[in-house]
C-alpha cells in the first residue's frame, strides 16, 4: 500500500499494431489521475487474435483503479486482465495433435479458467495445414502455488481431446 490509499496494479492489454494505439490505452490512466509505473509492451510476440500484449503496472486508489479499466473498454481497448494479483510461476509445455480441429481457442480459455492461470504466449506451427497434426508452445503464468493446477488442466484437456504433452521437468525430475 502507498501513500492515501493508492495500490499497485497490474493491467494486461492487447493493442492493434497500429501508430498510437499504446498512447491511446495510456491516456485513460494519465486522465484519471494513475501513476505509471512501469510498461512491457511486447512488440515481437502477438496474442492468439494476432494482437500486441502490453502489461502495465500503474498505482492508483480502488476508485480511480475502476475508473481507468472503465475507460479502457469503453476506448474499444481489449483489457485481458486487471488486478493487483501478480504472476509468480511459470512453466512452457508444448501441445501436438489436431490443435486446430479440437479448436485451440476452446483449449486455452479451459486452461485461463482453472483459475491463476494466463496463456502469457503462443507459437503454433502447421506447416501441413490447419487439417492436419499441429504443435503449439504455450508460455502459461500462474500465481503462486498454482503451477500444478494449470498442468493438470493441460493434461485434462489433452487426454480429453487426443493430444500429447510435452510438460517441463519439475523439481526433482530425472
Amino acid at each position: 500500500m502507498s501513500d492515501a490509499g493508492t495500490r499497485s496494479y497490474t493491467v494486461r492489454l492487447e493493442l492493434v499494431d497500429e501508430p498510437g494505439e499504446l498512447l491511446g490505452a495510456l491516456e485513460p490512466i494519465a486522465d484519471s489521475g494513475g501513476n505509471l509505473l512501469s510498461i512491457f509492451h511486447e512488440r515481437g510476440n502477438v496474442t492468439p487474435r494476432g494482437r500486441i500484449p502490453v502489461e502495465v503496472d500503474l498505482e492508483a486508489t480502488e476508485a480511480q483503479f475502476e475508473t481507468i479499466v472503465d475507460a479502457l473498454r469503453s476506448s474499444g481497448v481489449n483489457v485481458i486482465r486487471a488486478g493487483t494479483e501478480r504472476y509468480s510461476e511459470e512453466l512452457t509445455v508444448v501441445l501436438v495433435g489436431h490443435l486446430v480441429e479440437t479448436d485451440l481457442s476452446d483449449s486455452l480459455q479451459r486452461f485461463r479458467e482453472c483459475g491463476g492461470v494466463s496463456v502469457a504466449d503462443l507459437s503454433l506451427s502447421a506447416p501441413a495445414g490447419t487439417e492436419a497434426p499441429s504443435s503449439a508452445r504455450l508460455r502459461l503464468v500462474a500465481s503462486e502455488g498454482r503451477s500444478s493446477k494449470a498442468l493438470s488442466a493441460v493434461r485434462e484437456v489433452a487426454a480429453e481431446k487426443g493430444l500429447r504433452v510435452v510438460e517441463p521437468l519439475t523439481e526433482g525430475s530425472a
